[in-house]
């Protein structure tokens, strides 16, 4: 039998060990003022086109113990902004991002990928018109910290990944505007209290 002493004592052991456990695993919310996904594309051979989405919002789990986590990005695709006025107009409708029946994209995680304790790339799907395809995140940036500005835990991610617009079904104008997008994802969350 064990002395009701060492029986508590464990018990307060057991009890902080799985604290620490379910602590390991932080939630953080996706700060809009700082997070923009971009993109390229290659204009009939002589020119990039660059652009970005001005509204996205989401959240990210994460547990660096653990190696794991879990990311969930929605991005408003009326948001475009490429600086062109006439061009946002153009890529808004039904040759391209079909805004009216398509009115966001997502980006969910799968998988996260560490090298020791850097995180060097996140795995999952892109749903773009609809179409859910796999994509796969090199992360180029990674670091978390305290902000002095705002007093908050934050981590801030850039990322790079290539895909083919015609894998989602958007193939207008191929080959003048090339099928292959480059997409650059630079985010920022803090710690959700």
């Amino acid at each position: 039998m064990v002395p009701t002493r060492r029986r508590t004592l464990l018990a307060i052991m057991f009890a902080a060990g799985a604290v620490s456990a379910q602590a390991a695993e932080e939630s953080f919310s996706i700060d809009q003022s700082n997070t923009f996904p971009s993109f390229e594309v290659g204009h009939m051979g002589f020119a990039t086109q660059s652009g970005r989405f001005n509204r996205t919002s989401g959240a990210v789990v994460m547990d660096e113990q653990k190696k794991s986590g879990k990311v969930d990005i929605t991005i408003d695709a009326n948001s475009i902004d490429t600086g062109i006025g006439p061009l946002d107009d153009a890529l808004r409708k039904l040759d391209f991002l079909n805004v009216a029946q398509y009115p966001t994209l997502t980006f969910r995680s799968s998988q996260f990928r560490f090298d020791s304790d850097q995180l060097v790339g996140v795995d999952g799907t892109l749903t773009m018109l609809g179409v859910t395809r796999p994509i796969s995140l090199t992360v180029t940036h990674y670091q978390c910290g305290p902000d002095s500005a705002s007093g908050k835990f934050v981590c801030n991610v850039d990322a790079v990944a290539s895909f083919k617009r015609s894998d989602h079904g958007m193939t207008a104008f191929i080959p003048m505007v090339s099928d292959d997008v480059k997409l650059r994802i630079k985010v920022r969350a803090a710690r959700d209290r």
